[in-house]
């Protein structure tokens, strides 16, 4: 056996009682920094658990002004408001984008670091405060990761990879994802069935046991996505997506994700398309890209998703994989192609150069991508 390492991660609350078993184990002391946005905050979300919370004794400091792909000045907002209320923990509650504030706000306060020492990978090694997340949607799994990614001056997306930002509990509540609408359901989905696919094909650090967490990732998620879009109060389908998502998290903690993030990241940044939406877009021109080098790990990841080829020749499953993955894209009602989304073909050759910018990502990918291999994709997807 060669050498790998694995970290699992969060303590894990599940089910419809998580708020006050997660109250229960915050510690008491001094206030509580609860980072969240102002969609959730209007939908009632969050009321149960602040007053979980509150009912514990902890003493909230509201931040609800995380917005979708989150700048470094609401970064520095969230972590001055728990500098001046003197915080002592945190609490991350909503999608991708709050919780990535919390972490990072949970470390910079704890550590009394410069956010701009510690981007890129391991570069956090301080300490940061008390950390729970609580995610509302099925997708991200970042409850479960080291990374926390912001928006930077000139749109571009910088991340932080560290141990030091892995919260010391999490809560799955499936009640939280329920009824959520369609295209954010769909887009959620499958930006964590890429987590699941990119971790069992990531040329560094992928082993046994986050290939064990990708393939069940991929089997809850595969399984009962289109369920979920067409049912969504359907809550037995919510939690196999919330906990399928939670696993791919596990798994892309640990053997990091590649190329698929790498050229979404631009249409995030500079379009301002939703994450989920950016894998969604740019999964099948990657995969297909992808295909010769890592062929016999697409071949056995398709049957969890096609059970009736795995008597089919690893090319032929790799093939299948592939058709299947873009027709849940299309299935699952999201436009599949860059075009259906306002982004003009004249761009291509600037996401291609601002892909670029996502090294500690395209070095993960089991095929290199250079500039024109990246202008390319995008074609591609366009």
């Amino acid at each position: 056996m060669t050498a790998w390492s694995f970290h699992p991660g969060p303590a894990i609350f599940g089910g419809s009682d998580a708020a006050a078993r997660i109250a229960d184990v915050l510690p008491q002391d001094g206030p509580c920094l609860f980072v969240t946005d102002k969609g959730v905050m209007s939908l009632g979300l969050a009321n149960r658990w602040i007053a979980a919370l509150e009912d514990e004794g902890h003493r909230l400091v509201v931040f609800d002004a995380v917005e979708a792909d989150p700048s470094e000045t609401t970064l520095l907002a969230a972590v001055e408001a728990g500098k001046i209320a003197g915080v002592s923990k945190v609490v991350g509650f909503g999608g991708g984008s709050p919780m990535d504030v919390a972490k990072l706000a949970a470390y910079l306060i704890g550590s009394g670091d410069d956010v701009d020492d510690i981007w890129g990978v391991e570069r956090a090694t301080g300490q940061a405060l008390p950390l729970a997340l609580v995610p509302t949607t099925a997708g991200t799994g970042s409850e479960a990761t080291p990374v926390a990614v912001i928006t930077c001056v000139g749109d571009e997306k910088r991340g932080v990879n560290a141990r030091a930002l892995v919260a010391a509990w999490t809560a799955l509540d499936p009640d939280l994802t329920i009824g959520k609408p369609r295209a954010l359901t769909a887009a959620t989905g499958i930006d964590a069935m890429v987590h699941a696919i990119e971790a069992y094909t990531s040329a560094h650090k992928k082993n046994p046991v986050s290939d064990l967490y990708a393939r069940e990732a991929l089997h809850l998620l595969g399984g009962n996505l289109l369920l979920a879009c067409e049912e969504p109060d359907n809550r037995k389908a919510r939690g196999a997506m919330l906990l399928g998502a939670h696993y791919a998290g596990i798994a892309f903690a640990n053997a990091p994700v590649a190329g698929v993030h790498a050229l979404a990241y631009p249409l995030g940044g500079i379009h301002h398309l939703p994450h989920g939406l950016s894998n969604a877009l740019m999964l099948r021109p990657v995969l297909e890209h992808n295909r010769a080098a890592a062929n016999e790990l697409y071949a056995e990841l398709a049957p969890i998703l096609c059970p009736d080829c795995e008597d089919e020749g690893s090319q032929s499953r790799t093939a299948r994989l592939i058709e299947w993955l873009g027709e849940l894209v299309v299935a699952s009602g999201l436009e599949p192609r860059l075009r259906d989304h306002g982004i003009a073909r004249d761009d291509i050759p600037m996401l291609a150069r601002e892909a670029m910018k996502q090294q500690r990502l395209l070095v993960n990918n089991p095929c290199p991508i250079e500039e024109e291999d990246a202008a390319r994709l995008y074609e591609a997807a366009w």
